[in-house]
């Protein structure tokens, strides 16, 4: 099993919310190592590159390119879990400030 840590940004396989199909799409890992370790599932955020909108919970990724990312993107504020065997490659990291911001994010999110 490969190792995650969070803030990996990856590139996998996401089934939509209604389960009516999958898309391929980079996420960021929100688990933390030891969970990521002993499962089989990652917990993560979607990336989009439709930075047009801005919507609650979603986080700029201000360093998009050293990231690993094609075009400037945010995580948005959709978290699911998904199984490691659905990741295709590992494209990159968030730098330390991206990763902080999306951190102070998810807690406004979860309300933590």
């Amino acid at each position: 099993m490969t190792s995650y840590k969070p803030g990996d940004v990856l590139f996998a396989e996401l089934t939509f919310a209604d389960g009516t199909g999958s898309k391929k799409r980079p996420v960021v890992v929100l688990s933390g190592e030891t969970y990521n370790g002993r499962r089989h599932e990652l917990i993560v955020a979607a990336v989009t590159s439709n930075v047009s909108r801005l919507l609650f919970g979603d986080t700029k990724i201000a360093q998009w390119e050293e990231s690993g990312l094609k075009y400037p993107s945010h995580a948005a504020g959709i978290i699911q879990t998904i199984t490691q065997s659905g990741v295709l490659k590992k494209l990159g990291s968030l730098p330390y400030r991206d990763l902080e911001n999306l951190k102070t994010n998810l807690k406004k999110t979860l309300e933590f």
